[in-house]
């Protein structure tokens, strides 16, 4: 699926610039600044302007980062072309085009910085679940996809962490992605010490997601997958590799393997849940959502997911579901007897603009009906 997002961004960044080129082409700022009538170099010109520009970009965030910016200006200045479009054949006020394209350019600058703000805050998303069972009341605080390093750094994840505790929850759950290929070692090390001043009445819960292992050599980063463990574990992070622990107050809390590392060795839900005892309420640490089938036959009580960022970007939240193997993309769903909750996450891999959602945790409270 992120290949095809990869791919499908970049010719759509590159169609982007080229359009953009020729908005400024059409200005005539070539042909009447300095007098030239040739609409080739005039074009030239005018690319040379869009490349000085990504540069510019580049320098500031990064190559991702400037793709998504020219294809959102791209897509703001195709609408003032309609509405341009539509005014000028209504028989209305005659509009210039430079008038519609400022316009353009200034609303996506403003949606953009909004993006910027809903990616860099921090927001709670509560639930309340009802159970049959015989539990009893509890409140956890659920997170994903922080790719520490990223959107903050390793002592800023300490700072969200320290929001979060506001809410006073039971319980701290991490459903994967807590770290990226990109986050340094030092960065690591600040953010599992910040996990460990850190005190929960239900202790605090880790699966992994497909980032926190990494996909390239130990050595891109200076540190494994037991590494990681090893620093989670020694600042009282549970860290559950399809494994179950019962906690008190009639729970278990389950963590399975990431469903995109070494599949065929993970463990399925019957299988993991077979010998518990059903009558305590089962919550499930899953950080891909793509085996809801299997998990509301198996009547777990409770599955807790990432990795979908919410979609990120509008409107990806509904292309999402059409392009990939994600159950659900964002927010709670009940299937059988099972609910379903999905973060949007409190960070991003790569791009620093959320426009389909907010950064966030969940904090979720379960009482018995």
């Amino acid at each position: 699926m992120w290949l095809a997002i990869f791919a499908v961004s970049i010719l759509a960044g590159l169609l982007g610039a080229y359009y953009l080129a020729g908005k400024i082409e059409k200005t005539g700022l070539f042909t009447q600044l300095i007098h030239i009538n040739s609409r080739s170099v005039a074009r030239i010109l005018s690319l040379i302007c869009v490349i000085i520009a990504a540069v510019i970009l580049c320098l500031v965030f990064d190559v991702t980062n400037t793709i998504i910016i020219f294809i959102h200006v791209a897509v703001f200045m195709l609408i003032g072309d309609l509405v341009h479009l539509i005014i000028a054949r209504s028989g209305g006020v005659n509009v210039s085009p430079r008038i519609t394209d400022l316009c353009a350019i200034v609303l996506c600058f403003v949606y953009l910085c909004i993006g910027w703000y809903f990616m860099h805050g921090l927001w709670e998303t509560d639930y309340a679940l009802t159970t049959d069972k015989n539990v009893e009341s509890i409140r956890i605080a659920q997170i994903a996809d922080s790719h520490v390093g990223t959107g903050f750094s390793g002592k800023g994840f300490g700072e969200k962490l320290a929001r979060i505790c506001e809410a006073e929850p039971d319980m701290l759950v991490i459903t994967g992605d807590f770290v990226d290929d990109s986050t340094s070692k030092q960065d690591m090390l600040d953010a599992c010490e910040a996990l460990g001043k850190v005190d929960m009445k239900y202790g605090k819960y880790f699966c992994f997601g497909n980032h926190d292992r990494g996909y390239y050599s130990n050595e891109r980063r200076g540190y494994s997958g037991d590494d990681l463990i090893a620093e989670l574990e020694k600042n009282g992070v549970r860290v559950l590799v399809d494994e179950a622990v019962p906690i008190e107050g009639g729970y278990y809390v389950i963590g399975r393997e990431d469903a995109g590392y070494g599949t065929s060795d993970r463990e399925d839900i019957a299988t993991l849940i077979e010998d518990l005892d059903k009558d305590k309420y089962m919550i499930v640490l899953d950080h891909q959502p793509v085996d809801y089938e299997a998990e509301e036959a198996a009547k777990v009580d409770l599955v807790l997911s990432g990795h979908t960022h919410g979609g990120q970007l509008w409107p990806l939240e509904y292309v999402q579901p059409l392009i990939s193997e994600n159950d659900n993309v964002r927010g709670h769903e009940k299937r059988g007897d099972t609910d379903f909750i999905v973060t949007d996450g409190i960070s991003d891999w790569a791009v620093k603009f959320k426009t389909g959602c907010k950064s966030e945790f969940n904090i979720i409270d379960i009482t018995k009906k």
